[in-house]
């Protein structure tokens, strides 16, 4: 068995807070620049890194005095606040020694719920990437309340993942990763090498609560990975502490327990969008951008839109018609519906001119269409 992460180009990388803060007993600097050098490294193998990050509130816990993880609201925010200053602080500095760039991130569950905070928040990171930047994600735990906190930054990990479309998920924990029963009770448990990603089977392994510290235990790890394949990607669970674990699965080695997404990245997300059989919205192409859609797999041009009908925001799936009103593509539109009246045949040299700001040159980029 190989390591998905060998061929991986995107992965986002997520560290619980036992491993951060060394149990506990404060920010791990030691351990983090262990990680930061095998991140460079896998930066310099070719893949555009992610990483999520806990932590925030076991800083804080330790900063403020906390013997053990309050259970008030108000609390857990003021320790989130007091740690997330720490936490920004130690990966910035580990990451300068390699002369690489960091970015804070928060997110909250209401930011990917949004669809125009969605799409803001995937071009954010897009960007950063793009400027090889290292965004440190997290959740925004200052703000949370219950009906919106994601509840671990396992699925804070998966749905980053789903966010930008990564290749895999990479969840390093303070277990090995997954065993048929808990190994600490049952001594006929045996060790989950490879597994497919959604497997009911797994959910009934996967048991007991996480730390004293985190809010995961190895069943949101399962979960995360079963939400991760929905965008295609494979996730792997393994002991953070493992020597040069990230580099070694880099190259190849397998580490801990992999789980396979069985849906290839591009057929889940058109899937997804091919799925609406209502849309809120139609654009009609002229001939030359049907051609440009169809034959050569282009993305959509304000310039090769005739008329632009129905009601729609940023972010939601529109259909594509030709002079005739067949369909011909699916997709997700950059600019809502009363923007896209307004740049129909014109060039993308001039939407910031007509409209004031640009969200993309395109329409609909390539990557969110689907040919009909």
């Amino acid at each position: 068995m190989h390591s998905v992460i060998q061929q991986a180009k995107r992965v986002i990388i997520k560290v619980g807070s036992s491993l951060v803060t060394n149990d506990g007993k404060g920010l791990d600097a030691h351990a983090i620049e262990k990680w930061t050098e095998q991140i460079v490294q896998l930066r310099a193998l070719g893949k555009e890194v992610v990483l999520v990050s806990s932590g925030a509130i076991a800083e804080g816990m330790q900063r403020l005095g906390f013997d053990k993880r309050p259970t008030g609201v108000h609390e857990l925010q003021a320790c989130a606040a007091v740690g997330q200053m720490g936490l920004a602080q130690i990966y910035e500095t580990s990451f300068r020694h390699y002369d690489v760039r960091t970015a804070q991130v928060l997110l909250t569950h209401a930011d990917l719920a949004d669809r125009e905070r969605y799409l803001n928040a995937r071009s954010t990171l897009f960007t950063l990437l793009r400027y090889g930047v290292v965004p440190i994600i997290n959740e925004n735990d200052t703000v949370v309340t219950d009906e919106i906190k994601f509840g671990d930054n396992d699925t804070l990990g998966a749905l980053v993942a789903n966010l930008i479309e990564a290749d895999a998920l990479i969840i390093l924990t303070d277990q090995r990763g997954l065993y048929t029963a808990d190994p600490r009770k049952n001594p006929d448990a045996t060790f989950v090498h490879e597994a497919k990603a959604g497997d009911l089977s797994l959910e009934t392994m996967a048991g007991g609560a996480g730390s004293s510290l985190g809010r995961g235990g190895m069943l949101t790890k399962i979960l995360a990975a079963k939400r991760a394949a929905f965008s295609g990607a494979h996730t792997v669970i393994a002991w953070g502490r493992e020597e040069n674990v990230l580099t070694r699965l880099a190259h190849g080695e397998a580490i801990g327990t992999q789980l396979t997404a069985q849906t290839a990245q591009l057929t889940a997300r058109k899937q997804w969008m091919a799925d609406h059989l209502q849309t809120a919205g139609k654009v009609v192409l002229d001939a030359g951008a049907v051609k440009k859609l169809s034959a050569e797999g282009k993305s959509l041009l304000p310039i090769g839109v005739i008329e632009v009908t129905g009601s729609f925001g940023r972010g939601d799936v529109i259909t594509c018609v030709d002079e005739n009103g067949h369909p011909v593509a699916r997709g997700m539109t950059n600019y809502a519906s009363s923007d896209a009246r307004r740049i129909v045949r014109k060039p993308s040299s001039e939407i910031a001119t007509i409209l004031g700001f640009v969200e993309e040159p395109e329409l609909i980029h390539r990557d969110n269409l689907v040919l009909l």
